[in-house]
């Protein structure tokens, strides 16, 4: 064997194997207990209470990188305010960007008035529910895509945000590199497999809410986690696992 050869032998060697798919009686196990736990302890949230594709898209957008209750007064605000794609599509721009702080990240503002602007003037003051349309707004990436399809349409579609994607990771990886393109892939292919016909406005939500609620990054409550009995990563030590 060459010396070329024994280095690509070892390189090969060295890859960690993409996790398996989790077997079907385990999905449903993990769904069952998921949405039952949900049902008890997920979070009261008023985009939770409507179907209008524009206040989710304004809810999720919002939501990048902004924690929970900083969003709930200006969520309300902006609505009232911009009640619709063509009230914002005809804003001032720097109206719009008034009313949008102390948020930050001012770009958010700026990409949700030309979404607006490209529903108005393409489809009609609508936001289309094909992902592949969806997807073609500078702004709307996969997740947002998805949080649009499944929480406005009720269409079967995966979601992966920093939340799921560690609730992913623990219950059915855990261990390797949840930051690296393969691990990330998988996870988009783990939560497409898990989503299920029924009851995905629900489940979606609950997999963000165990992440936030539960499954935290540091210090997460492992003792009263519904997935404690399946959990790859439980008990859950941060000095030995990222």
């Amino acid at each position: 064997m060459t010396a070329r050869n024994t280095s690509r032998t070892r390189k090969a060697a060295g890859k960690s194997p993409t996790p398996a798919m989790p077997l079907p009686a385990d999905r449903r196990r993990f769904r069952d207990r998921l949405l039952t736990w949900y049902r008890r302890h997920g979070r009261d949230l008023p985009w939770r209470k409507t179907t209008d594709p524009y206040h989710i898209l304004v809810s999720e957008i919002m939501l990048q990188q902004t924690q929970v209750d900083r969003v709930l007064p200006k969520y309300a605000e902006w609505l009232d305010k911009y009640p619709s794609l063509e009230a914002l599509a005809t804003a001032p721009e720097q109206e719009v960007t008034r009313t949008w702080y102390p948020l930050g990240y001012n770009i958010r503002p700026k990409r949700l008035q030309t979404i607006a602007r490209e529903s108005v003037a393409r489809y009609g003051g609508q936001l289309p529910a094909d992902e592949e349309t969806l997807l073609s707004f500078k702004g709307i990436g996969a997740y947002t895509a998805g949080a649009i399809r499944s929480f406005a349409f009720r269409e079967r579609a995966a979601i992966l945000d920093t939340n799921v994607a560690r609730v992913l990771f623990r219950v059915f990886v855990g261990r390797g590199d949840p930051k690296s393109h393969a691990m990330k892939r998988h996870l988009w292919r783990l939560s497409a497999t898990l989503v299920p016909v029924r009851h995905v406005f629900d489940f979606n939500q609950a997999l963000m809410d165990l992440g936030a609620i539960v499954c935290v990054a540091r210090n997460p409550r492992c003792l009263i986690c519904p997935m404690s009995k399946s959990c790859r990563a439980y008990p859950f030590d941060p000095a030995s696992r990222r």
